[in-house]
């Protein structure tokens, strides 16, 4: 994998650059095959056979590693295989089975609340719009648009902690606030690639450009990463 160039010297002229729709813009039509090509199989971690396993594992996620949620989930979509399956079982047993995905008692609450919406109100469907998803107790626009792009096929754009710290790195947008940078990814990525571009980016934020360490070095989008070219200003 080809170096990242030196960093260009730091003076107490040099300025971070300032976020500009146009270029940022640019830069997603620079990245996104490059990321495109190095993860070629890029997709969602949680594991899950249809829509209510999908929203069911989107929401014990908050606060929890995909790793453990498929873990937990493994064994708890062999308990509970339908909206019905939820709303009869007691509320602690399913806080005992969630238990170790952190959060258990409001998560509890919140799929249990789901399944009983969608049962009453969507035909015992998890309902496959915006709109519909936003009403049901626990989801908000992450989850939704978690579900919406990996259980129905409908462009998402999920703002995950890698997509907010990755847009933030490369100027993609100026806001860290998940629902706001929602609408700025939106107007600059094509909706094509929305869901795409969010598993791209989160995949290369778990690969390359970590929390604490990026490795910038070895990144092959560095070049046009503004953080990666001006380290100390960024």
């Amino acid at each position: 994998m080809a170096k990242a160039k030196a960093n260009p010297p730091v003076t107490k002229k040099t300025k971070a650059p300032k976020f500009d729709k146009q270029a940022a813009a640019q830069r997603v039509k620079s990245i996104y095959p490059i990321l495109k090509k190095t993860y070629p199989d890029a997709c969602i971690a949680l594991k899950f056979a249809n829509p209510l396993e999908l929203l069911i594992a989107t929401i014990l996620s908050a606060q929890c590693t995909d790793a453990r949620v498929n873990m937990v989930t493994k064994d708890l979509f062999k308990k509970y295989k339908s909206p019905a399956h939820w709303i009869k079982a007691d509320l602690t047993q399913i806080e005992e089975d969630i238990r170790s995905t952190g959060f258990y008692r409001n998560k509890a609450i919140s799929i249990k609340g789901a399944c009983e919406k969608i049962v009453k109100e969507f035909n015992g469907r998890v309902p496959a719009t915006m709109e519909g998803l936003l009403t049901l107790p626990g989801v908000g626009r992450k989850t939704a648009n978690c579900v919406l792009g990996d259980a129905f096929a409908i462009p998402g754009i999920t703002c995950d902690t890698h997509v907010i710290r990755l847009s933030r790195r490369l100027a993609l947008s100026d806001n860290s606030d998940p629902v706001k940078l929602e609408f700025d990814l939106a107007e600059i990525v094509p909706k094509k690639n929305w869901t795409a571009f969010s598993h791209l980016i989160i995949t290369h934020g778990r690969t390359f450009c970590m929390a604490r360490k990026p490795n910038c070095p070895d990144c092959p989008i560095a070049k046009y990463c503004p953080a990666a070219n001006y380290p100390k200003l960024w």
